[in-house]
């Protein structure tokens, strides 16, 4: 699995091209040797050789860039992040995917201070002027295990698919798209619906009666007769409910504006995202494993 997906390659390309002249996008070319493999033509047509690459094998060609060697598909999200305000305003639509895409590869961008390379000495205190500069970090820490959205987002799928789990599939596919797009609050409502009809289609699928409430659902789910499939002893469900119950705040989180999605951000929208895919493999790897046993 490479680091970044199509959708954010492709982004990030599109940015580049907004933000290159011929020269510009060449002399980037030829800095990281690739120029043999991008034909003439414009400069959105060289971009588009250059994602094309990117997502080959050839992706994982290391190049010199002013941060050092990295991998070709690095050193383009590295490049793109750079864009200046006006680029970003000119492609918003582009910009809006590259973030979008780089949460759900689990990175954001941020910005740090640095001293400026000319020397230049700041006015206002002792030492160099300070300038901010663009900085691809990881949102999670890469080496603790089951970390990787994308990895989860690949099982997930992978496992709705062989249980034929397709409405919820159809729901996980639609937060994704609108995730992608920058709808924040349609996202959240397909995040929910992905949520709860997984959950619901669990329990039918351990014995419980389809015609009974979403809440019963979660009750057979905690009870003996599905196993239980949710442990009393994780605080996954009680219920009690003066007791902690994480399925239950979850899903308030999930819902915090009462019976419509309610507004949200970037930021909001990614934690929900990220917090059901997790929470979701989980589910459905202890699910696969109940019916392989049977």
């Amino acid at each position: 699995m490479t680091e970044f997906n199509s959708m954010t390659l492709m982004a990030a390309g599109e940015v580049i091209a907004e933000m290159s002249t011929q020269a510009a996008f060449s002399s980037l070319l030829l800095s990281w040797d690739v120029d043999e493999f991008c034909g003439s033509g414009s400069v959105d047509s060289k971009v588009n050789d250059l994602v094309r690459l990117a997502k080959s094998s050839m992706g994982r060609r290391s190049v010199l860039t002013i941060n050092g060697h990295c991998e070709l598909r690095r050193a383009i999200i590295e490049h793109a992040i750079t864009a200046s305000k006006q680029a970003k305003h000119n492609r918003a639509d582009a910009w809006e995917r590259l973030v979008a895409g780089l949460k759900m590869d689990g990175f954001e961008v941020s910005e740090e201070k640095f001293p400026d390379s000319s020397g230049r000495q700041s006015i206002f205190e002792d030492g160099p002027a300070m300038v901010s500069k663009p900085i691809l970090r990881r949102m999670l820490p890469q080496s603790v295990p089951g970390m990787d959205l994308r990895e989860a987002d690949d099982e997930i799928t992978s496992l709705l698919k062989k249980h034929s789990l397709s409405t919820a599939l159809g729901h996980l596919q639609q937060a994704t798209a609108t995730f992608q797009s920058g709808h924040w609050s349609s996202a959240n409502a397909m995040i929910r619906d992905f949520y709860q009809e997984l959950l619901d289609k669990i329990a039918e699928k351990l014995g419980c009666d389809p015609r009974v409430s979403d809440d019963q659902k979660r009750q057979y789910l905690a009870s003996a007769d599905s196993g239980p499939f949710l442990y009393h002893e994780y605080n996954e469900w009680e219920n009690d409910r003066g007791k902690p119950a994480y399925v239950l705040g979850l899903w308030a989180r999930l819902h915090p504006h009462g019976s419509h999605p309610g507004l949200s951000d970037e930021d909001d929208c990614a934690f929900r995202f990220q917090i059901i895919l997790i929470t979701t493999r989980v589910f459905l790897r202890r699910f696969d494993k109940r019916v392989s046993l049977k």
